[in-house]
């Protein structure tokens, strides 16, 4: 940005660029819905290019920059609670169905299967492997018994105590 204010033009654009996930995690954090989050992006974005003069060079960008995003994310919300008196929301279908190109859901799956492979991995071996077989490369019963050399019970058996192990890891469930 230190560039960018001396008049740098590629260097404004590029930290334009690398600035939208930063500005998408800091609205997240403020609880604005995905459908809104390219809206704040853009009000950030302008705002950020009206007072890039009171930029600091000997402070953190990122600082500045979140609590300036942090701001646009709550005059969404305002607007949206007043809007949200006069306007029919399904926010179920919000969720159910997130935008395909939203940055932010895809790091998050990313970071959940990430969590998923690291505690199969912690997995008893003969769960690990009945996992792997019967739920990753779904085979049957039959095809994973003769794969592994192992009975279907056994399969069954590791299968099910996977899947609990799994559940309390991630749901505390028991």
């Amino acid at each position: 940005m230190a560039a960018a204010q001396a008049g740098d033009r590629i260097a404004y654009e590029r930290v334009l660029a690398d600035s939208v996930p930063l500005i998408r995690m800091a609205a997240r954090r403020q609880g604005v819905a995905v459908d809104q989050l390219d809206d704040v992006v853009q009000e950030t974005l302008l705002t950020v290019h009206r007072v890039r003069h009171t930029y600091d060079p000997a402070r953190s960008y990122d600082a500045w920059l979140a609590a300036l995003a942090a701001r646009r994310a709550i005059d969404a919300l305002r607007s949206q609670g007043r809007r949200g008196r006069h306007e029919l929301h399904d926010d179920h279908a919000y969720d159910a169905y997130p935008d395909a190109h939203d940055a932010t859901a895809a790091t998050e799956r990313e970071q959940e299967a990430r969590h998923l492979r690291k505690a199969i991995a912690a997995l008893p071996p003969g769960q690990r492997e009945a996992v792997e077989q019967l739920g990753l490369k779904e085979r049957s019963l039959a095809e994973a018994a003769a794969h592994t050399g192992r009975q279907t019970g056994a399969l069954k058996v590791n299968l099910h105590r996977a899947i609990k192990a799994l559940r309390a890891r991630f749901h505390g469930e028991s």
